[in-house]
């Protein structure tokens, strides 16, 4: 693994830790990162976000998918009011969890000459969807465990 895929591992792994230790309350664990071979979710609530450079040279896209447990678990912590069913109130609170991941993870590239605007996020939930990049080079997953369930983040750059 060259220099530059373990810095964006390291910039979205901070971005996801502080995140979620500072608006839910949460910790994480990681897991290890792997080529993601397929593009089925491994989990059921998505949020999406691309993201481009400003001079239009390249382009990406982050998710961060929760099980139906670590999306209730973790925007009930986030919210201070327990969460039973995925509703709007869950799946807005995933969109900006990943717009929140993003930007912090965007803020550590620029320190690697890695400079990128976001988009708004969107949500895709239900078991078994499909998580669709904006690239068909490789997509980078990092999994995250936490008191709530699993989470992933996936990354894809063009």
């Amino acid at each position: 693994m060259n220099d530059t895929i373990k810095g964006i591992i390291a910039q979205f792994v901070e971005a996801t830790t502080s995140v979620l230790k500072t608006m839910a309350m949460t910790d994480v664990k990681v897991g290890t990162p792997f080529v993601k071979q397929h593009a089925g979710a491994q989990g059921d609530v998505t949020g999406v976000i691309g993201f481009s450079n400003p001079k239009g040279k390249s382009r990406g896209t982050m998710s961060l998918t929760f099980t139906t447990a670590s999306a209730l678990g973790i925007v009930s912590a986030m919210l201070y009011e327990e969460q039973s069913e995925i509703n709007d109130v869950v799946t807005d609170a995933v969109g900006e969890l990943t717009n929140m991941i993003s930007g912090q993870a965007r803020k550590g590239l620029v320190g690697m000459g890695m400079i990128f605007e976001g988009a708004i996020p969107s949500v895709i939930t239900g078991a078994g969807h499909i998580i669709r990049h904006v690239s068909t080079s490789a997509i980078l997953a990092i999994p995250f465990e936490t008191q709530h369930g699993a989470l992933m983040v996936e990354v894809c750059f063009s």
